[in-house]
């Protein structure tokens, strides 16, 4: 378990940009954390250090935002409108969390899997970072999950985790 401070959205940006060269085709990078927390700057970041020439912009509206053109693609899903992975299914995003010719990241990923997920925050709080089997079988693999807290005007923390590597 790592944990990253940012004291503004370059900051964000910049951790997103490091994370770029750590991870590859067929990872999975799921993001929790409230509104404004830094999520999508992150993706920001891990874009440009991609080499991805494209804006990046939340992808609420539309669900999921695809960006070609760097290292390799990247899929941007957005699960903040949908409720639970009935949904998720039923909106055709399924395909694109189990990509593998890119890296798939995806805010609100608590939407696709609540239990393993809440279980994993709970670890972290008390923090214990390893999972149960039951849980790790659940994600996929490669896969990095972080989760951004708000801690003040200016301050995020930003702790994240490695599975399947």
């Amino acid at each position: 378990m790592v944990t990253n401070i940012s004291h503004s959205p370059k900051d964000t940006e910049a951790l997103g940009e490091r994370w770029a060269a750590e991870l590859s085709a067929g990872w999975l990078l799921g993001l929790m954390g409230d509104l404004g927390a830094g999520k999508t700057q992150l993706v920001r970041g891990l874009a440009r250090g991609l080499g991805c020439p494209d804006r990046v912009h939340s992808p609420s509206f539309a669900l999921m935002v695809e960006y070609h053109g760097g290292r390799c693609p990247l899929y941007h899903l957005d699960l903040y409108r949908l409720n639970d992975p009935p949904e998720i299914v039923a909106a055709g995003l399924e395909e694109y969390l189990l990509a593998s010719n890119g890296i798939v990241v995806v805010e609100w990923i608590e939407r696709w899997l609540p239990d393993a997920l809440h279980e994993w925050r709970q670890r972290l709080e008390s923090t214990t970072s390893l999972l149960p089997a039951e849980v790790l079988s659940a994600l996929p693999r490669p896969c990095r999950l972080a989760w951004l807290q708000i801690r003040g005007e200016s301050e995020r923390v930003i702790i994240h985790e490695d599975f399947g590597v």
